[in-house]
């Protein structure tokens, strides 16, 4: 009851502007919060017309019934839906093409409701019902325990400043102490509870192509039940399908390296950049990065909003853990290893060579031959571990410590079975095929590294004792790479050491 009362006080003083007022949610969070409610209004209006579908006015002349079909109407909503969503929405985008099919459709169709029913109507009212009310009551819960904290903050406040002013010192401090627990507690439910809200957020808007394909299942079922209709839908459907691909921007965990890049109109892995920029900026000095396992939700949160391409990624510099986690994890998720399934053996071959100066030599020529992609994403994350390696002395991560826990991310067998067997079958010479990557990085690849190759992040300050890449004049390393792969237009742009 007295919890109640304070967080009633609370909003007043808030509602008249006595009290400032918590908010915990990013910008883009808010859109995404914006952008639920106007789905959920659209998928609720467009269920309500499909229902409406299955109620049609048998036995009525085709003219008559034409005229007054429900799916006239749907097809209506999903236009005028679509429009509402605008073109940055791909169920908007979807709704709009398919209410035009509809449109065509009416002229002779046939429901087959049981059908429909199944693969539209119970999808859909559970994303306008179910799915995105519950997302929105995370919402309300949030903003009570924004009150609750908010409430306790200021009578905390108000306790620190009694303390100045009364005389019993003692009460007044062991009070305030005591109130700064409730807040201190207060907050943590806020987090936890922010936590979730913003990672089921993103996992609703990445999924919004998912939903989109409510509307095609629709035309998909007619074309099953509706003879007279079929050879139209035929000629609709791969356009809409076409369409559908061209629109949807897959996430980039679990997806191909080329389709990501292709598809997102990078030269990097947004994964890759985006980890290795928050990593430059905050983890190079933490100890046991890509070995100290991060916390599971703040890692769900974070591939989450890197799979929606937020560019609002503050809160997880201070947490190098579970950036270097969201990094192995994307590199882990890939469906070949970023240095491919096809070079597996080349690599196992060079690696086991005695002499270190061939095995280097066998080694540079496999990494020569790999596909363009997969060599410039491997450039960019190779210059980067050697430059983490270079704090070796204060984050204990040396170029075999990073090859014992990230090279079984990086090439493992095309087996079947599990990631851990796969892990377990490569990891016998995984470590002496990447550590002497990393270790002879410049070697590797000459060219200097622009780790913020999109522009799309902040460049750290470098330090002052430490170079942007490794200088390997001191070392023992000064052999040349084999001349027949050095042909005349590339010996100017390659060093040889």
């Amino acid at each position: 009851m007295k919890k109640q009362f304070n967080r009633m006080k609370q909003l007043a003083n808030q509602t008249v502007g006595r009290a400032e007022k918590t908010e915990v949610l990013s910008d883009d969070l808010l859109q995404i919060e914006r952008r639920m409610e106007l789905v959920r209004v659209v998928s609720h209006n467009t269920h309500k017309k499909m229902v409406s579908c299955l109620q049609g006015h048998i036995g009525a002349e085709v003219e008559k019934r034409h005229k007054k079909l429900p799916l006239t109407a749907l097809s209506q909503a999903m236009v005028e839906g679509g429009n509402q969503l605008g073109e940055d929405s791909l169920i908007g985008k979807m709704m709009e093409v398919c209410g035009d099919a509809e449109s065509r459709l009416a002229s002779e169709l046939m429901l087959h409701e049981l059908q429909i029913e199944k693969d539209v109507l119970d999808p859909l009212s559970q994303l306008a019902e179910a799915d995105i009310p519950n997302i929105l009551k995370q919402r309300k819960q949030l903003a009570k325990l924004v009150l609750d904290y908010d409430s306790a903050r200021a009578r905390w406040l108000q306790a620190t400043k009694s303390i100045i002013s009364g005389t019993n010192t003692q009460a007044l401090t062991a009070k305030a102490d005591l109130l700064k627990e409730e807040v201190d507690e207060a907050m943590n439910k806020v987090e936890l509870c922010k936590d979730q809200l913003a990672a089921d957020m993103y996992s609703f808007f990445s999924k919004e192509g998912d939903y989109a394909c409510f509307f095609l299942t629709l035309l998909e079922a007619q074309a099953e039940y509706h003879r007279k209709s079929l050879a139209l839908l035929e000629s609709v459907l791969p356009t809409i399908k076409a369409q559908q691909d061209s629109w949807t921007e897959k996430p980039a965990f679990g997806t191909a390296l080329d389709e990501h890049l292709k598809r997102s109109g990078r030269e990097i892995a947004l994964p890759i950049e985006a980890c290795v920029m928050m990593l430059l900026e905050t983890g190079m000095k933490e100890e046991g990065l890509f070995r100290i396992a991060a916390g599971a939700s703040k890692l769900k949160k974070l591939k989450a909003a890197l799979d929606c391409s937020t560019s609002q990624l503050e809160e997880f510099y201070s947490d190098p853990h579970a950036v270097a986690g969201a990094l192995k994890s994307y590199l882990r998720e890939l469906p070949e290893p970023l240095m491919t399934h096809q070079l597996y053996d080349e690599w196992t071959q060079a690696c086991s060579l005695p002499d270190s100066d061939k095995r280097l030599q066998a080694l540079w020529l496999v990494c020569d031959k790999l596909p363009k992609n997969n060599k410039t994403n491997l450039r960019y994350l190779v210059k980067f571990l050697a430059k983490l390696s270079q704090d070796s002395e204060v984050n204990k991560m040396t170029p075999s410590n990073i090859a014992i826990v990230l090279g079984p991310n990086l090439l493992w067998a095309k087996t079947e079975g599990s990631l851990a067997e796969m892990a377990a079958a490569t990891s016998v010479h995984v470590v002496s095929i990447i550590e002497p990557i990393i270790q002879h990085a410049d070697w590797f690849f000459p060219e200097d590294v622009d780790f913020n190759v999109s522009g799309m992040f902040a460049m750290p300050v470098p330090s002052s004792n430490h170079n942007n890449h490794l200088d390997y004049e001191s070392g023992t390393i000064e052999r040349k790479r084999p001349g027949s792969l050095v042909g005349p237009e590339t010996d100017a742009n390659r060093k040889e050491k």
